[in-house]
């Protein structure tokens, strides 16, 4: 394992976990999301793995953020913030 590489992936996953949170739009939550499942993904491969890997790509970065966009689309805003 490089540490190095461990280290940034890391740090990309904290930012998106961060960004997440503090992010206004559901849009824009929704994609950093799917971001944060494709870091976590690079980083179960880069712990060797790869099965866990493949999983959260296809689960947690694909799935799941186009189930989260479709139901965002099929909802209606109750106030204009």
């Amino acid at each position: 394992m490089i540490w190095q590489l461990d280290l940034v992936i890391l740090l990309f996953v904290v930012i998106c976990a961060l960004a997440a949170i503090t992010v206004k739009d559901l849009a824009s939550a929704v994609m950093i999301l799917g971001a944060y499942s494709f870091f976590m993904a690079l980083l179960w491969a880069e712990m060797g793995s790869v099965d866990v890997a493949f999983t959260e790509a296809s689960v947690g970065a694909g799935v799941s953020t186009v189930f989260f966009i479709a139901t965002l689309f099929h909802t209606t805003r109750r106030s204009r913030d």
